[in-house]
């Protein structure tokens, strides 16, 4: 998704930086709202980062109401995304299925099905059977209940950020590949300079969607953002014959052990906790013994499938799991919007539209207060426990 690279603008009214789905949806709703005077950095290609390692998961089932509402808003756009921005993104509402087998676990996902359906998500809890029935691949042993919402699924990352760039572009704004932010000039209070390989461009306002690099980007400007890069691997079956046409994506909460359909076979990934903190993106196998055990105790069947090699990517996490969006204290010409712990790409369209209102000075339609990095200095952490 690389372009003819124009030459670096003197200045913009608005710098973004970082090219995966968040850049890139700010970017779109900025120019769609007339700031068509956006530049966006990308120093590899557009969705090269986190974005193009995702397992393209969009749901609205979270514990935190600001990730519900984002999570469901940003749902409502993928809906309607071959309309606007105008891309096909092979949109799946097969939904999410949420496995739960303690229960501290079944009563927690009842607190939040009650929060989600007062905010208008349709998830309900199942028994075992009902489970077993919308998900054939998984054993019920030791389950006790799901966590189900249809309008949940799954798409294409990269064909989100090529709709966004697209019609970001086709709207004015400049988006640039190959270009590396180097570091930021604070004048007085403002982030004046952006200071690039390719030499510097003066900004009215800049934004930090930076991913798992961000928290380089906020020394710059003085602003602290505690985002740490975790590595989180994935892994692809062989085309299994008898796979229904309608998987859901199928989450064991205990484990973190996922799976949905990809093509004919299915698309795996498991978090591990014995990961070392890095930027480290090589595929390694050393998880493979977890994935098995996981696969014996809920899915034994695929045990004897074949498996084909997937990907490493990052993970941009913070202390609470909650994501950091807002404008910077230290430098308040300077937004931020990073640190998604796992739920990025599926919040990109709603937090792109929170960026642009917060540029424009509007109040956004999601309140997106409580999701300040200032919430850590003031020991106000807000954990999201739905987190895989």
């Amino acid at each position: 998704m690389s372009a003819a690279r124009p030459a670096l603008p003197r200045s913009a009214e608005v710098v973004v930086i970082g090219g995966g789905a968040i850049g890139t949806s700010a970017a779109f709703h900025l120019a769609e709202a007339g700031v068509t005077d956006v530049v966006l950095l990308e120093r590899d290609t557009l969705g090269a980062g986190s974005t193009s390692k995702a397992a393209g998961g969009v749901r609205a089932q979270f514990s935190d109401p600001v990730n519900v509402e984002l999570g469901a808003r940003s749902l409502a756009a993928y809906t309607r995304f071959e309309q606007r921005p105008g891309q096909r993104i092979d949109l799946h509402q097969v939904g999410y299925l949420f496995l739960l087998s303690t229960p501290d676990d079944v009563a927690a996902f009842e607190r939040d099905i009650a929060l989600q359906n007062s905010l208008g998500v349709p998830s309900r809890l199942l028994d075992p059977a009902e489970a077993a029935a919308l998900s054939p691949l998984i054993s019920t042993e030791g389950l006790l209940a799901a966590a189900f919402s249809p309008d949940d699924g799954h798409c294409t990352p990269e064909s989100v950020v090529l709709g966004y760039a697209t019609a970001a572009r086709a709207l004015g704004a400049t988006l640039l590949t190959g270009v590396t932010a180097t570091g930021i000039d604070v004048v007085g209070d403002q982030a004046r300079v952006v200071r690039t390989d390719h030499g510097p461009i003066t900004a009215g306002t800049v934004i930090c969607a930076a991913g798992a690099w961000s928290r380089e980007v906020g020394q710059w400007i003085g602003t602290d953002l505690p985002v740490t890069p975790v590595k989180r691997q994935t892994i692809f079956t062989e085309p299994l014959p008898d796979l229904p046409d309608r998987v859901p994506f199928t989450i064991d909460f205990s484990t973190s052990f996922y799976f949905h359909r990809e093509g004919r076979g299915l698309l795996m990934g498991l978090s591990d906790p014995d990961q070392a903190p890095g930027f480290d993106l090589a595929y390694t196998p050393g998880w493979l013994p977890r994935l098995g055990a996981a696969l014996a105790a809920r899915t034994p069947a695929l045990l004897d499938v074949g498996l084909v090699d997937g990907w490493a990517g990052l993970y941009e996490v913070t202390p609470d799991h909650n994501a950091l969006i807002g404008r910077s204290t230290t430098t308040p010409n300077a937004l931020y919007a990073t640190g998604f712990s796992g739920h990025g790409f599926l919040q990109a369209p709603a937090v792109g539209e929170v960026l642009r209102d917060l540029h424009l000075g509007r109040d956004p339609a999601v309140d997106t207060g409580p999701l300040s990095a200032d919430r850590f200095r003031g020991g106000t952490a807000r954990p999201e426990s739905h987190v895989v």
